[in-house]
This record gives structure tokens, C-alpha cells and sequence, in this order.
């Protein structure tokens, strides 16, 4: 055997799950097609995309609140869009170039081209100029990630009709944009053109943005995205999607069910990944696939294939980043020997828009359909000192706690440091606290984290100090 390890997918998780590998003393290899490491996060996602939603966030700040804060800017700020993109861009190398040292670093062979199983123990890897070599390993590793998912009557030019992909890195400032889908991707990277002067219109199927998250999330979000200035319609479902040279023009059912259309510069489609499993030659192999095309694992991510492994958006679970790297570890110290273990449901799922969103656990609905007891404790921003200082009181932490044990059953943010927060709620669950033991912590004044006890005192006998 070439190795002990090969991981397909230089992402989070594969990247990550290398560097353990590497560190328990495996001979591990990376394969990589692209020219840079890590993957759709690093590249065309969490990294680039939080790079515009902050300098956004600075733009839409300067141009609108500056006076309310006692500045006095003299003149009017106006943004390069080109500087603001070749912005984005320095951070993704500075990123991806760090993972080019992490991997040197570790010492991990880094097999750049296309990778393909030949047999169970074997993998082809084809290079730009159509070399191809073969390797051999102990185990295998499939971190190949996701792709933007589409609608069976929408066609994708990536000029007009466009992915997130394409939307990061648009030639100039759109003056319109249609976002089809109000999950995370579509209001985050709604609001950063929104911010930065395009008319948004974001169009959701279900009857709120969000709408995977607590339903009280949904609403909060709606009304911020509408005081940015963005057009949100929800239960409204699209027919049609039509690119044209200068303009792209949308059909849609409205909430009566009449057929309405609009017209935009620009038209993203959001409504979702897809695992890329495609081309990787597991039909040479005893790998098996479900309906959805994702890679079939068990608990251990193992395959029907004992010596293959799968991680990451390949695979069942939330498409999550961190998600993939937690795997990446679990799969690299369980070939160690070792006894890993991740509490799937204490996964933070976090937005980055303004306020921020965040969430952990279990929300009202699944614990209503599990017939779990349970008891909300929830706590405006608007009672927070720090918050108001900061002309940052949207929002609100809801707790979720067991109406028996008081267990920490689930937290949800909107609002300042919202993704940061959360943590605090993630440690605490680890250690199954209950909403007392929070209550009962001394928190440092004044923080927004305060606002998180305060929602923990609200659900322990609703006593909130400050509400």
C-alpha cells in the first residue's frame, strides 16, 4: 500500500481529517483537483462570503448610521466594487494558502488532479495535463462536498441566472436582484447586495425566511430584511426562470395562486447543495449511494465498503463545515484505535447576517413531535444594556429547557454576537446544564451574553431580572 490514508477533497473536512491523520502517525495523502485547497468553504463559501457580508455591514454603517453616532462626514461615501471584490479575494488566499503550509507542515502528499476509484484499494488520479497515476491505501477517505442544487426548470447560465458561486464574485454593482430561496445562503448573500445598494426581492416557498430554524427566528429575520430594504415574499412558488442577454425575468404563483412575473439584472438560485458524488468511479467499487445521491455510511461513516469512509456534505447530516471537520477527526482518531464520539445534535448552525442568527439543539416543533416536556425562557436585546449602547437591541435568546430537569434542551439567538454566543449554549449542553446552572452563573456586565442568562432566568420560574 501507497499509503495508510487517502482523502479525496481538500475541504474542512478533508483537509482537516488529514492533518489528524497526519498527527496519529498515518502516512496520509490529499487529493485535490483544483488549484487551491479547501474546498467550496474556503473558496466560493463560509470564507469569501462572510468577507462581503462584514465589509457590507462597514459600508451600510458608514452611509447610515455615522450620524446618529455624533460622526460628521464631510461628503458622501461612495464603494469600489472592484476593490470590494479584490478585498474578498486577498482573504481567500490568505486562507488557502495557509492551508498549503498546514499540509507541508504535516507532512502530507498532496495529490493535485481528479480522483477516481479504479477497485476497492485503488485510486486514479488524473492531473491537468492528463497524466494519471495510481495509488494504493490502507483506507480511504471521501470529502468531495457539495454543489449548488437548482429547480428541474431552471438551467443555470451562470451569466444571468446565477449560483452563489457566480454571486460572489459579480463584474459590477447590480442595480436588481432576485434571490429564489430565503434559507441561510439566500439572506446572507441577499442582504450584502442589499446593503451595498441593490434592490433585493427574496422569494420563499415556505411561509418564512428560514425556515429550518425556530419558527420565531423566521419571523425576527423577516421583519430585519425588510427594514434593510429587501422585497420578501414568501409562500411564493416559482414557475419559470427565464436568462436574457441584459436581464433575467422570473414567473411565480403569489400567495392567491395568480400566475405574476418580475424582471431583474440578476436572478441567484439558493434553494439548496447537492452532494458531488458524480465522477468518482464508485461504480468500481462496493461504495453505495441512496436516492439522493449521497454517499450511504453508518454511525462510524464507514460504507458498504469497510476501508472507505465518508464525510462531510457527501454523506447524510446537516452541510455544515465544522460538521465536516468534527467527522474528519472522528474518522481519522477512530483508524488510531481511539473511541471518538460527536453529539450530532449539538451542531451550532449559525447566519451571518445583521443581526446574526444562531441556533443549537432541539427547537419547539421537534420537541412537540417527540412529546417532549418543555418550557421557553426568552429575553429581548432591548433589555440588554451593551446591546442598546451598541444600537444593537433587535432580537432576542430563546431557551429551551426540559419542563421536568430543567435540562438545556435547545438555545436560538437573533442579534449582536449572535454566532459567537451560541458556543457559550454549546458547552453548557455538552455538560447537559441545566437553565439554573446558567442562571445561577456570574456573567460579566455589561455583555450581550447577559442577554443568554437572562433568557435561562425567564425559563427557570420566569423570574428575568431585567424584563
Amino acid at each position: 500500500m501507497n499509503y495508510d490514508v487517502i482523502i479525496v477533497g481538500s475541504g474542512p473536512g478533508g483537509y482537516v481529517c488529514a492533518i489528524r491523520c497526519a498527527q496519529l502517525g498515518m502516512k496520509t495523502a490529499l487529493v485535490e483537483r483544483y488549484s487551491t485547497l479547501g474546498g467550496t468553504c474556503l473558496n466560493v463559501g463560509c470564507i469569501p462570503s462572510k468577507a462581503l457580508l462584514d465589509m457590507s455591514e462597514k459600508y451600510h454603517f458608514s452611509t447610515h448610521d455615522f450620524a446618529s453616532f455624533g460622526f460628521d462626514v464631510s461628503g458622501s461615501i461612495s464603494i469600489n466594487f472592484g476593490r470590494f471584490i479584490e478585498r474578498k479575494n486577498q482573504v481567500v488566499h490568505q486562507i488557502t494558502s495557509g492551508v498549503d503550509f498546514l499540509m507541508k507542515k504535516n507532512k502530507i502528499d498532496l495529490l493535485k488532479g481528479y480522483g477516481r476509484f479504479v477497485d476497492d484499494h485503488t485510486l486514479e488520479v488524473q492531473g491537468e495535463d492528463g497524466t494519471k497515476n495510481q495509488y494504493t491505501a490502507k483506507n480511504f477517505v471521501i470529502a468531495t462536498g457539495s454543489k449548488p442544487a437548482t429547480l428541474p426548470f431552471i438551467t443555470i447560465d451562470k451569466k444571468r441566472v446565477i449560483t452563489s458561486t457566480e454571486a460572489l464574485s459579480l463584474p459590477k454593482l447590480p442595480k436588481t436582484m432576485i434571490v429564489i430561496g430565503g434559507g441561510v445562503i439566500g439572506v446572507e448573500l441577499g442582504s450584502v447586495y442589499a446593503r451595498l445598494g441593490t434592490e433585493v426581492t427574496i422569494i420563499e416557498y415556505m411561509d418564512r425566511l428560514l425556515p429550518g430554524m425556530d419558527k420565531d427566528i423566521g419571523k425576527e429575520m423577516g421583519r430585519a430584511l425588510k427594514k434593510l430594504g429587501i422585497k420578501v415574499m414568501t409562500k411564493t412558488e416559482v414557475t419559470a426562470v427565464k436568462g436574457k442577454p441584459r436581464s433575467v425575468e422570473v414567473s411565480y404563483k403569489n400567495k392567491k395562486g395568480e400566475e405574476e412575473s418580475m424582471k431583474a439584472e440578476y436572478c441567484m438560485v439558493s434553494v439548496g447543495r447537492r452532494p458531488f458524488t458524480d465522477g468518482l468511479g464508485l461504480e468500481h467499487t462496493s461504495v453505495e449511494k441512496d436516492d439522493w445521491n449521497r454517499i450511504k455510511s453508518d454511525d462510524d461513516m464507514r460504507t458498504t465498503a469497510a476501508h472507505i469512509f465518508a464525510i462531510g456534505d457527501v454523506t447524510t447530516g446537516p452541510m455544515l463545515a465544522h460538521k465536516a471537520e468534527e467527522e474528519g477527526v472522528y474518522v481519522a482518531e477512530l483508524l488510531a484505535g481511539q473511541k471518538p464520539h460527536i453529539q450530532y445534535n449539538l451542531i451550532p448552525l449559525a447566519v451571518y447576517t445583521s443581526p446574526e442568527v444562531a441556533s443549537i439543539g432541539y427547537g419547539e416543533t421537534a420537541l412537540a413531535d417527540q412529546n417532549i416536556p418543555f418550557k421557553t425562557g426568552k429575553f429581548p436585546f432591548k433589555g440588554n444594556g451593551r446591546a442598546v449602547a451598541s444600537s444593537e437591541a433587535n432580537g432576542f435568546v430563546k431557551v429551551l429547557a426540559h419542563r421536568d430537569t430543567d435540562e438545556i434542551l435547545g438555545v436560538h439567538i437573533i442579534g449582536p454576537k449572535a454566532t459567537e454566543m451560541i458556543h457559550e449554549a454549546a458547552i453548557a449542553m455538552e455538560f447537559k446544564a441545566s437553565a439554573e446552572d446558567i442562571a445561577r452563573t456570574c456573567f460579566a456586565h455589561p455583555t450581550v451574553s447577559e442577554a443568554f442568562k437572562e433568557a435561562c432566568l425567564a425559563a427557570t420560574e420566569d423570574r428575568a431580572i431585567h424584563m
